[in-house]
């Protein structure tokens, strides 16, 4: 996901974009919408929240890398 649509998802949260990376962005809206901020942790491949929007990014980006 582009970071620009990152943005536009952050800021329906009334999340400050103040600098934050694309990681950080993500993070702050998986903690806004109640789920757990582990966004990029899933280093092993393996991760137990299949219905989560970030997966496909999620999984590329523990992997070192970057998402589109």
């Amino acid at each position: 996901m582009k970071l620009s649509d990152i943005r536009s998802i952050a800021r329906k949260h009334s999340i400050k974009l103040d600098r934050l990376s694309k990681t950080a962005l993500i993070k702050a809206i998986q903690t806004e919408e109640g789920n757990f901020a582990c966004f990029a942790t899933a280093n092993s491949g393996a991760c137990d929240q299949s219905g989560c929007h970030w997966r496909e990014d999620c999984f590329a980006t523990a992997r070192g890398g970057e998402l589109s």
